[in-house]
């Protein structure tokens, strides 16, 4: 028996674009780091966000954006900005009942960037 992608458990791009569509207004709402996408292009946020976590869990996408470092250079963003972002992704996932499994395994392959993200103490 062929073990599906994680692309596939979470329903595919229509899906994951529905997560990140929910994840980012709740960024939006979010009143601990909303500040920080004040100036971003929210649809090319938006498409980008899509193609990396498609790509990240094994869909047909291509992340063609900046690696996590260059991308979050100079934004001085603490480890409870990250957190915070975490959260408004978690709340997405739960939104569209995303099984636990899933989730945590979305979350991981995205956990692994942390360390290029948060730049600030």
């Amino acid at each position: 028996m062929e073990t599906k992608s994680l692309y596939d458990r979470l329903g595919g791009k229509d899906a994951i674009t529905a997560v990140v569509d929910e994840f980012v207004a709740n960024v939006a709402a979010d009143t601990r780091i909303n500040a920080m996408f004040a100036n971003a292009d929210i649809k090319n946020l938006k498409s980008k966000l899509v193609d990396q976590i498609c790509e990240a869990t094994g869909g047909p996408c291509k992340y063609t954006g900046k690696n996590m470092k260059d991308a979050h250079t100079g934004m001085n963003i603490k480890e409870a900005d990250f957190n915070a972002l975490v959260e408004d992704l978690v709340k997405a996932l739960d939104k569209f009942k995303v099984p636990e499994k899933e989730k945590g395994e979305l979350l991981g392959a995205l956990g692994g960037m942390k360390a290029d993200i948060v730049t600030a103490k």
